[in-house]
């Protein structure tokens, strides 16, 4: 009797009562990985295997402590083959009897089969990264309980299947990792719904029916919620499976990354005077161009891709993730100022695209297939179900049929067929439909192939973060011969975040599988690194030439906007004159922000006081329009060595010492200790009255070999000086070493 009361409380928590005509919804699992509920599960083989017991839905089942943790590496004879089993009892409501239910789930690793109340729901599902729906109005009891079973095998019966998803270079799992629910819709309904709202207001749709009605009635909202422009009314033949519509509306604001505007369409299907059934959708007026030997343009403007791409992933959770997630991600990759994401290398969570809508990132959208492809029928029916669920997105601007190699070309055509705005295709590492997309070429070759050929250059993948040395060391390089290049569209980095999964089998120890996984900007919880802030600079939208502060300066920077639809008079820009002791007062303003359109140059004064050479830096802050911090610059007024001037010695209570031990040179002054050996004539080790500091066995010499001679120490004053000869007859042959009574070493 309690445990159907707390099933009462909780459909009445998570039913949509709004009206009768709409859509409603009954969640049965929780809805990401911060809401959950529980289900009884069963698991064949590995942790926990064996014993009837509960797990919370949505998840994957390894990080619940069930199964086999595999790497997509693997090798196939190794890696889990176990399979789970659910249970679940939920009560349905009368008032749903009559209607039109589904059940649907947004993603469930890999092979999955439904019952209810003992009956199949319909085939078994082959593919993890899908939605997918059975319509169960006939299996159900309705104002009684219900009870559901679910079988998924990690493992799929369709070699096909994990040849796309599963032999990859990524954390392979199993389970419901995503979304269980119950839609109702009346017998008279919408089916599927392709929309295309364009830049010149110009608004088509088309729209499947189910039953009968006859008239069709369009209406946009604005996000204030008022009516924008005149609804649509269009009649219905009877018998009709489908209607068209085109609408022409009046300079709408349009979507961008930039500003991302968006609208509510709401479609309202009528029987005879009655509104039958109504549905909402967010869209965003824009329309993306691929123009051959040129380049992609999304309303007007050209396009420089600066993408990241993006699994669906958290260390505690895997695949499993939330709107919350979602959020935090899209918000990060804006902070480094990038405006693209890829989502590698299946399609993401709806609620990662609804965010990518309302925030503002283009995204290139790809059916799996890592290294391997779907064979062509299970392609064909994945394909669908990801156009149907995703297509409606204006974030979407590209799709990508495939990863490296995994491209199934009999798909191609599909694409074009199933999309009503037309958007291009690309073959990640292949020159595909006017693109070229090459992974990971090394700087001098791929910076002469932007010299070379006619199709549009836009790396799927570049800077890989492990083995190129981590993003920040070649971006500013690699983004000088893209911005310049017309052919360029960007590019998109690999990639967003470390891949480490907390391993309930290995006490909570975060595996990123050797070093396979660990090759993201920010760590496995998102925490930032270095190349962060690099890329924030390298591709702020707003670009400053380098200046000197020298006496001459007047305050004025030569400044580009890289913005495609802002102009820099929207933008902030604050300034702060800084000294290095930081108990001095600083001085702060904000300059007048430049009247410069995009893609050109312009300039920016700062009103420097009178006494502004008495300060160490100047710092210039710009904001965007949003009120988003783009970048700090910071520009010296005082250089380091005219500190290090001030910082020098020359007389101290105590000399400087030196001594000489077997293998050593040893110097002395307040408290820092020098070792030079003197086999090699470096500086072998550094301590303070702390400890010993981690700078040794230097310089690394360029040139190579180190052809070592002699010693020669001396003193110069207060100072102690030693010299390093070496045998080398093609540039320099002597390190000086001036060590003063203050501790400081100068080389």
């Amino acid at each position: 009797m309690k445990k159907y009361i707390i099933s009462c409380l909780y459909l009445l928590l998570t039913f949509s009562f709004v009206n009768a005509q709409q859509t409603e919804k009954i969640y049965l699992s929780g809805t990401g990985s911060d809401h959950t509920v529980n289900w009884d599960f069963f698991v064949s083989k590995g942790m926990k295997a064996g014993t009837w017991t509960k797990i919370p839905v949505p998840s994957n089942w390894e990080l619940q402590g069930f199964g086999k943790y595999d790497y997509g590496f693997s090798k196939d004879s190794v890696r889990g083959k176990e399979e789970g089993q659910y249970k679940y009892k939920f009560n349905m409501p009368k008032a749903w009897q009559g209607k039109v239910v589904n059940i649907v789930f947004e993603g469930s690793m890999t092979d999955t089969e439904v019952k209810i109340n003992g009956k199949l729901a319909g085939a078994i599902h082959q593919g993890a990264f899908y939605v997918f729906r059975y319509d169960i109005s006939k299996l159900l009891k309705y104002g009684a309980e219900n009870l559901l079973e679910v079988k998924v095998a990690k493992h799929s019966a369709n070699q096909s299947v994990n040849e796309a998803e599963r032999k990859a270079d990524y954390w392979i799992f199993g389970g419901i990792f995503r979304p269980v629910y119950l839609e109702s819709m009346p017998q008279a309904h919408f089916g599927r719904v392709q929309l295309d709202p364009q830049a010149n207001g110009l608004f088509k749709g088309k729209l499947a029916l189910v039953g009968n009605a006859d008239q069709l009635v369009v209406q946009l909202h604005d996000k204030n919620g008022n009516a924008y422009g005149e609804r649509v009314t269009v009649p219905i033949k009877k018998g009709s499976t489908s209607i068209d519509f085109s609408k022409q509306f009046e300079s709408p604001k349009l979507w961008s990354a930039e500003f991302p505007n968006l609208y509510t369409a709401k479609f309202s299907l009528y029987q005879n005077g009655k509104v039958v059934h109504e549905i909402s959708k967010k869209i965003g007026f824009r329309t993306i161009e691929v123009k051959e030997r040129d380049g992609v343009y999304v309303n007007g403007a050209k396009m420089k891709f600066k993408g990241v791409n993006r699994h669906s992933f958290h260390p505690a959770s895997g695949r499993t993730t939330s709107k919350k997630i979602s959020i935090a991600d899209v918000l990060l990759m804006k902070e480094m100022n990038m405006n693209a994401v890829r989502m590698s290398h299946y399609p993401p969570d709806g609620h990662f695209l609804d965010v990518c809508d309302s925030l503002g990132m283009y995204v290139m959208d790809e059916l799996a297939g890592w290294h391997g492809h779907y064979d062509t029928p299970t392609g064909s029916k994945l394909l669908k179900e990801m156009m149907i669920n995703n297509e409606n997105h204006p974030s979407i601007v590209i799709w990508a049929n495939g990863n490296e190699g995994g491209h199934n070309r009999e798909l191609d055509p599909l694409f074009a067929a199933e999309d009503l705005q037309k958007r291009a295709v690309v073959h990640p590492w292949e020159i595909f439909g006017g693109f070229e997309t090459t992974h990971y070429r090394e700087f001098n070759y791929g910076i002469g192939n932007y010299d070379h050929g006619h199709n549009i250059l836009m790396p799927t993948e570049f800077l890989h973060g492990m083995f190129d040395g981590g993003h920040g060391a070649g971006i500013e390089d690699y983004w000088k011969a893209m911005w310049s290049n017309p052919l360029s569209a960007g590019g998109f980095l690999w990639d967003f975040a470390d891949q480490g999964v907390v391993r309930t089998d290995k006490n909570g120890e975060i595996d990123t599988d050797g070093n396979r996984g660990p090759d993201g900007i920010v760590g496995p919880y998102h925490e930032k690194e270095g190349s962060f802030y690099t890329i924030k600079e390298v591709w702020s939208p707003v670009f400053f030439e380098k200046r000197e502060m020298t006496k001459a300066f007047d305050g004025v920077f030569n400044i580009e906007n890289r913005y495609s639809f802002t102009n820099l008079n929207q933008c902030t820009f604050e300034w702060e004159l800084k000294k290095l002791d930081k108990r001095s007062n600083s001085i702060k303003g904000v300059s007048l922000a430049p009247d410069v359109r995009p893609y050109d140059r312009g300039k920016v004064k700062v009103d420097l006081p009178s006494n502004w050479r008495t300060f160490d830096g100047l710092y210039i802050t710009v904001k965007s329009p949003h009120g988003e911090i783009l970048f700090t610059w910071s520009f010296p007024i005082t250089l380091p060595k005219d500190e290090a001037v001030k910082m020098l010695v020359t007389t101290a209570d105590q000399p400087v010492k030196s001594t000489t031990t077997e293998t050593a040179f040893e110097v002395e002054a307040n408290g820092v200790t020098v070792s030079f050996n003197k086999q090699t004539g470096m500086l072998e080790r550094v301590k303070n009255l702390k400890g010993e500091i981690p700078f040794n066995n230097g310089p690394v010499l360029q040139e190579g070999v180190n052809n070592f001679k002699n010693f020669k120490l001396s003193k110069r004053g207060e100072e102690v000086v030693i010299a390093s000869t070496f045998d080398k007859k093609e540039s320099y042959n002597m390190l000086e070493w001036t060590i003063y009574p203050s501790g400081i070493v100068k080389m």
